[in-house]
């Protein structure tokens, strides 16, 4: 009768420390997931943040008719849309792809000589 009682309440107790163990182990992985979710959402809003201070400085009407002075009317031309980058992430990677092109066109004219 003891050793029944002993026997079950050992295995119950067991199982319930696997089971304890292992919970506690998805919620730090979660945990984890949840920290690297929010660093990833507070560096987007940086970059919304300063992607709409610099709208905001750079299309103001004072702003705007300064850089006009300096240019002139005449030497005037509109930034063509596919030189205007949302995000510096962006940027950095286009440096980094023309950086490794000039690289290997730099290779390919000393193999020439």
């Amino acid at each position: 009768m003891f050793n029944t009682k002993f026997i079950i309440s050992t295995t119950i107790f067991i199982t319930l420390l696997i089971v304890t163990s292992e919970v506690k182990k998805k919620t730090r992985i979660l945990e984890k997931k949840i920290k690297n979710l929010n660093f990833k959402i507070l560096s987007k809003k940086k970059d919304f943040n300063e992607g709409q201070l610099d709208f905001y400085y750079l299309s103001s009407p004072a702003e705007i008719e300064k850089r006009l002075d300096l240019v002139g009317f005449d030497n005037y031309h509109p930034i063509l849309h596919s030189k205007i980058f949302l995000k510096i992430s962006d940027f950095t990677e286009i440096q980094r792809k023309v950086s490794t092109l000039k690289k290997l066109n730099e290779k390919k004219i000393q193999k020439k000589y």
